[in-house]
């Protein structure tokens, strides 16, 4: 990782992080340290950093329009991602 890289990563707000990858189904659990809605745009700190918009989540198998600080979600993701993958706001 080069510095330019490290200091683009720390400048944004972590929302939370990767507990889970469900690889079959493409599915993320997510343990949330920050509000998050429908409609707001996320970026995965993976192996190689992608950028997606929250089209739906769940809370506890439920679909959600939003999810506090604290909760897990579970999310579709448009790419493979592994545990402990940090989440920002994008």
């Amino acid at each position: 990782m080069s510095e330019e890289d490290f200091e683009t990563q720390s400048e944004k707000e972590q929302i939370g992080f990767v507990t889970h990858y469900f690889a079959k189904i493409g599915v993320a659990v997510i343990k949330l340290g920050k509000d998050l809605k429908v409609g707001d745009k996320i970026e995965f700190g993976a192996l190689e950093p992608f950028t997606q918009e929250i089209t739906s989540m769940q809370v506890e198998h439920h679909n959600v329009n939003e999810a506090k600080s604290g909760q897990e979600i579970g999310l579709k993701t448009d790419k493979p991602v592994h545990e402990n993958n940090k989440v920002y706001r994008a």
